[in-house]
């Protein structure tokens, strides 16, 4: 079973940073669409932002665009999310995911390989 992991969540106020990491096992991964994924208490799971595996075109839900930027190290296996002039409405669980068929989607379903989430918690 193919296992992404996330680093990074935490605790912070209103206005703050947090950059957040996705390590995938495997060169394979280079190829593929990465995205993440949020889901706060009480709500539906959101798409966040993805990134290509060929040339790396980004594209972003309209609640974050502007403040969130995902990027990727191939060299690393790694994907990031670095999210600034964080808000209390940001407070999920944040999941990043890959899609081997390395589509550009925002459909969850797309999305085969899943890791368990890290905690964003931000006070105001």
């Amino acid at each position: 079973q193919v296992q992404l992991v996330e680093f990074g969540g935490g605790l912070v106020q209103a206005g703050g940073s947090l950059r957040l990491s996705c390590t995938a096992p495997g060169r394979a991964f280079r190829r593929y669409t990465m995205a993440w994924f949020r889901k706060a208490p009480g709500k539906e799971r959101e798409f966040v932002a993805y990134i290509l595996g060929t040339g790396g075109s980004t594209y972003y839900a309209d609640s974050v665009k502007g403040r969130f930027t995902i990027s990727r190290d191939g060299a690393k296996n790694t994907v990031y999310l670095q999210m600034n002039s964080l808000k209390p409405e940001d407070t999920a669980v944040y999941c990043c995911a890959a899609d081997p068929t390395s589509r550009d989607t925002t459909w969850s379903n797309t999305y085969v390989y899943w890791g368990q989430g890290t905690q964003v918690t931000v006070s105001s």
